[in-house]
């Protein structure tokens, strides 16, 4: 899905972004404050944002939920041509992102899965794809940073059948209005509001703005692997909040901790690299060009090539 028509965004469209993608359900006048406009003036914005195709603002779902906590970052030789590994890839269910890369690794991947048991299954049976001579496994302990899943704590909570249709309207329009939400799934405006207020509170549901690239030109993406001294978990805690960070996990395998980057052009892409070169506790660095990406999927969704500010 790609914008409607051209849009010019100025440096307020690009602050609504980043708030809408904190939090896809604040207020207009929550907005308005955090830029310095009229209620009215950002009401507009945001609505042109979301007719032009810039932004679309929905509910992400917390992996756990739907028995995904596990995940892992799969680095693949591959002989021969990569196309058939491809598209054997967009085909498993298990795994949400392929990439064809440039690096030391032709195809990278990440897999969610229920459990470690379900992992190594699901392994196994990677490895026997067209044309995989072998795989090198990372896999994620905490994450830090994530645009196609919440990773905010979630709490025990018991989801009910009104819940599930709450969630499912969510993840269409994340800021359909609590009076909409009681007549799509038949309830009062007021239960409506306190079983929404539950599930984003719980963590089970993240309601966040998921930007086009080619809204805010950002067509260069990059993968990274580090080693680092000491604790890897300090680590990617302090790299979470680096500008053009889009993914960033800690954990064990191959690497420490594994990340992607997504900036405009080149020249951002390399000075966001370097900010992580010279972080504190990085050791090495290994990175890799995604030169096309095969599968990207959110919430239960495949939407093509959607990234962060």
């Amino acid at each position: 899905m790609g914008m409607k028509g051209t849009i010019v965004l100025d440096a307020v469209d690009v602050a609504l972004m980043r708030a809408l993608q904190g939090d896809g359900r604040a207020t207009f006048q929550a907005l308005a404050d955090g830029v310095g406009l009229s209620r009215t003036a950002v009401r507009a914005r945001v609505r042109q944002l979301v007719h032009s195709g810039a932004i679309r603002i929905v509910g992400v779902l917390h992996a756990g939920v739907v028995g995904m906590e596990v995940l892992g970052h799969v680095s693949f030789r591959v002989n021969g041509p990569v196309g058939p590994l491809m598209e054997a890839l967009d085909e498993r269910e298990a795994v949400t992102f392929a990439a064809h890369s440039a690096g030391r690794f032709p195809a990278v991947a990440q897999v969610r899965v229920a459990d470690d048991g379900a992992l190594t299954k699901e392994l196994a049976e990677l490895r026997a794809l067209p044309g995989v001579e072998g795989a090198e496994v990372f896999r994620a302990n905490a994450v830090f940073k994530d645009a196609h899943s919440s990773v905010r704590e979630l709490r025990d909570v018991e989801l009910d059948a009104l819940d599930w249709r709450l969630v499912r309207q969510l993840l269409r329009d994340g800021r359909a209005s609590y009076a909409d939400l009681a007549r799509q799934v038949g309830l009062s405006q007021a239960a409506a509001r306190s079983r929404v207020v539950r599930l984003l509170n719980s963590g089970v549901v993240h309601v966040t703005a998921i930007v086009d690239p080619s809204a805010v030109g950002a067509n260069e993406q990059l993968g990274f692997g580090l080693r680092c001294r000491g604790d890897a978990e300090a680590v990617g805690a302090a790299l979470a909040n680096m500008p053009r960070m889009s993914f960033l996990a800690s954990g064990f395998g191959r690497y420490d901790v594994v990340g992607t980057l997504t900036a405009p052009d080149r020249h951002q892409l390399v000075e966001a690299l370097e900010g992580v070169r010279v972080a504190p506790g990085v050791a090495h660095v290994e990175t890799w060009d995604h030169l096309s990406v095969r599968k990207e999927r959110r919430g239960g969704e495949r939407p093509s090539g959607w990234v962060p500010v």
